[in-house]
């Protein structure tokens, strides 16, 4: 009898890779999911004697073992009860074996390879065959498994959805940019695969990291540390200083397909530059893109408290500067990512969204990494817990405390405790639209409640058993009987835009029977959002009087020119005013301003269909009464066009009109999203987001 051989392998990729929810995968390996079975052929020379023994052999990463679970040897056998790799006889048609694979829905995610050993009684040796390789994922469709997601909208939303929404900007005026994900796009599989063998981890110990791919736990946090480029081959390179020469602005991104291919291409070097959201929309696209639910929130007046005290410490110089003095910062918003999984390490209250920080704030276990850490825990101040909850509860949850600071002298003294506006409209794309989630009462309860104020001690006491507790504004403020006698607030006047005039006026109301005559020193910063001050734009001082009870509009002013040069991507200026009353503490208004670009329109110029070209049209307008050069357009959106288009725009006189017409090539049906950015001398930054139809 000739000897038994291999002749072919159908791993039927077309109805696995429908059953498993991964046929919109653009590479063109076997994407399969744990813990669902899945079908292969196996066709041979010959019919397999009764004495010859089949046995399947899977094994992921270096150094595979059964010990560790890397590894499995199994035959093919009637049942398919109990946990492991499992193969059963699906049907025999001569030479040809229909079989149906079981995994564990507990295996390491990663690529695989799966040979097939023949052994004879009736012959020595043995015959070993490659069948091929395949790629394993998370499976959120699986009950049992770690990431399972019952509902199906949000399953849509959170793992298959390729593009999305961020929300940046302040807490009063609340912006969206689009982000492409493009989890589904050639190659950013295999590249997000790579970023977990890029780790400290895996280069320390291959065996055990790839061993512990099975827990979204681990995974997650080696990827929190891997997305930043501070302690390894990470993939972005942050950069706050608003220069960003030798690399590009970070609005400038329209998603995060174009920074995982130039990590990969550039030999792994991290891609120049990211800030928070540009961090957390590749962190959510390499957790979708290996199957875990995931998603982008945004917390806005976001607290970096460095000491782990849960205060930040807000200076400013008697003549109403802000300073750069001591770690702490208040940030006008910051992103992050949550990621759904069970947390077997805490306890079923600790199941479910997850937070997870890719921005490199603050070390942890002596890495740039942050999370996952359980957004049920933060809400009950269980910052005792896993991992990095005090840094996280204080950014949505700290006091803000303000200081007057004389360089002349030295000295500083503490102005005001703030207890309610860190942590505020905690945001996230709704699940099926655009529009706005509101998810603040799943991270604290209601700012000033009895139950907010005990979860703060309760939080502070795990940080600092020893610690007495610190009063609240309310009682420091009853306690020493002085309330200030003048309130204050910046009101706009008019519209915001870059190019237009700011105009404002200070708010100052005597709040007693007395006359008051009120110092007023007031500036106006260009800033970036984390609050790194770029230059002073400008500065006025006043002497008001305010009869009994008497509301006064003080009038402030800041031009186009004095603003231009230093206004950096995020459009942020930061007006500042120390009220100064005589045997009084100082009364200290700011308002952070977020100045609005001009509009940037796209619009589709006929009906869109599958590989049909598509025209598209862009129209910007120059509102400045000055040229606009140095003009670029970019493109991109998954499933309407390959990597991104880049097209360079003539310059505009003043007041000119630019259309710009393109074409893309839609590859898939459904609502896709087109996403633009366009950029010059005057504007580093203008977004523009369009859905668009795509049929069959």
């Amino acid at each position: 009898m000739r000897a038994l051989r291999l002749q072919s392998v159908n791993w039927q990729k077309s109805a696995n890779r429908d059953a498993h929810h991964t046929e919109k995968f653009s590479s063109q390996e076997l994407i399969l999911r744990r813990g669902q079975p899945f079908e292969i052929a196996i066709a041979w020379n010959r019919n397999i004697a009764p004495e010859e023994h089949l046995d399947f052999v899977v094994s992921t990463g270096p150094s595979s073992s059964e010990s560790a679970k890397t590894k499995a040897t199994f035959p093919i056998s009637t049942g398919s009860a109990g946990g492991g790799w499992k193969a059963q006889l699906k049907s025999k048609e001569g030479n040809l074996l229909t079989v149906i694979i079981f995994s564990p829905v507990s295996a390491p995610i990663g690529w695989y390879t799966m040979n097939i050993q023949v052994t004879s009684s009736s012959s020595e040796g043995m015959y070993t065959a490659s069948l091929g390789v395949f790629v394993l994922l998370f499976n959120p469709w699986m009950q049992g498994d770690d990431v399972f997601m019952s509902n199906e909208a949000e399953r849509r939303e959170f793992v298959e959805e390729d593009s999305g929404a961020i929300f940046v900007g302040s807490t009063n005026r609340i912006n969206m940019v689009g982000w492409n994900f493009g989890q589904y796009e050639e190659d950013i599989l295999k590249i997000s695969l790579a970023v977990l063998d890029k780790s400290l981890n895996f280069r320390r110990d291959a065996a055990t990291d790839v061993a512990r791919r099975n827990d979204p736990k681990y995974i997650t946090r080696v990827l929190s540390a891997m997305i930043n480029g501070n302690d390894d081959y990470g993939v972005l390179l942050g950069n706050w200083s608003g220069n960003y020469a030798g690399g590009r602005d970070p609005r400038n991104w329209n998603g995060s397909v174009e920074i995982l291919k130039t990590w990969e291409t550039s030999g792994f070097r991290p891609v120049q530059f990211g800030q928070c959201w540009v961090f957390a929309g590749v962190l959510n696209t390499v957790m979708r893109c290996l199957g875990i639910p995931a998603r982008v929130v945004t917390n806005f007046n976001s607290a970096h408290d460095t000491d782990k005290n849960l205060t930040v410490d807000v200076y400013y110089d008697p003549m109403g500067n802000p300073l750069q003095k001591g770690s702490d910062s208040v940030w006008n918003f910051h992103v992050w990512n949550e990621a759904w999984f069970m947390r077997n390490d805490l306890g079923p209250i600790f199941n479910g969204w997850q937070v997870l920080d890719a921005t490199p704030q603050e070390r942890s276990q002596g890495v740039y990494q942050c999370g996952p850490a359980s957004v049920n825990a933060i809400r009950e101040g269980d910052v005792d817990l896993n991992f990095d909850m005090p840094f996280i509860f204080a950014e949505v949850n700290a006091d803000r405390i303000t200081w007057i600071y004389n360089a002349s002298n030295g000295s500083q003294k503490q102005n005001g405790v703030d207890t309610r506006s860190i942590g505020q409209f905690i945001s996230t794309k709704a699940v099926g639209s655009y529009s706005r989630m509101d998810v603040t009462e799943k991270y604290k309860y209601p700012e000033g409640s009895g139950e907010e104020r005990q979860v703060q001690q309760r939080a502070m006491k795990k940080l600092k058993p020893s610690a007495s507790i610190r009063p609240t504004s309310a009682e420091s403020e009853e306690g020493e009987g002085s309330s200030p006698s003048i309130s204050g607030r910046f009101k706009v006047n008019g519209v915001l835009e870059v190019g237009q005039e700011v105009s404002l006026v200070l708010l100052l109301k005597n709040q007693s029977q007395d006359r008051k005559t009120v110092a007023v020193h007031m500036t106006a910063w260009t800033i970036v959002y984390n609050g790194t001050l770029v230059h002073e734009v400008w500065k006025d001082s006043a002497i008001i009087s305010l009869e009994s009870e008497e509301e006064v509009q003080h009038p402030v002013k800041i031009s186009y020119g004095q603003y231009e040069k230093y206004l950096k991507a995020d459009n942020m200026i930061r007006t500042t005013a120390i009220c100064k009353l005589a045997d009084e503490d100082e009364v200290v208004v700011e308002r952070d301003l977020v100045l609005d670009n001009p509009a940037l329109i796209l619009e589709v110029l006929d009906q869109a269909q599958v590989q049909k070209p598509l025209n598209v049209q862009m129209i910007f307008s120059n509102p400045l009464n000055e040229p606009v050069k140095d003009c670029v357009l970019m493109v991109e959106g998954s499933g309407l066009l390959r990597g991104n288009l880049k097209i360079d725009v003539p310059a505009l006189r003043p007041k000119e009109q630019s259309k710009v017409r393109f074409e893309i090539l839609p590859t898939r049906s459904g609502t896709k999203q087109l996403l633009a950015d366009f950029s010059c001398n005057k504007f580093p930054a203008i977004k523009a987001m369009l859905s668009i139809d795509v049929a069959e």
